[in-house]
């Protein structure tokens, strides 16, 4: 299921025009954003189900520093990308910072550096 999902996204990623937006409760989001989305979406779903099943599961630090940096500029940089993006989501708790309750995520970029 997770490869069909996956496969799917990146599908409607890669076809998308550059211009096209898609509805978002942070406001409309474009093709970097939802594919940053989707990905977000699916290593905190993973992780909910290790968790659930008592699994240890850590993605690729990479993969989270990016989707941070897509939609999350705001979080802390240094250390470890997926305990910020855990942080970022409300999953988790950063020392010296206080939980997150009410984080957004950027949604779109000005058309001049849209990237996919």
């Amino acid at each position: 299921m997770l490869q069909s999902s996956s496969a799917l996204l990146i599908a409607v990623v890669r076809t998308a025009p550059p211009q096209a937006r898609a509805h978002h409760m942070f406001g409309p989001a474009d093709t970097s954003a939802s594919a940053a989305m989707g990905l977000v979406e699916t290593l905190m779903h993973v992780h909910d189900l290790a968790q659930g099943l008592g699994l240890p599961w850590t993605p690729p630090a990479g993969v989270c520093a990016r989707a941070l940096g897509r939609l999350l500029p705001d979080a802390p940089e240094g250390g470890d990308p997926w305990a910020a993006l855990l942080w970022a989501t409300g999953r988790g708790d950063l020392p010296g910072r206080p939980r997150q309750t009410n984080g957004r995520w950027h949604n779109a970029l000005p058309p001049e550096t849209e990237t996919t």
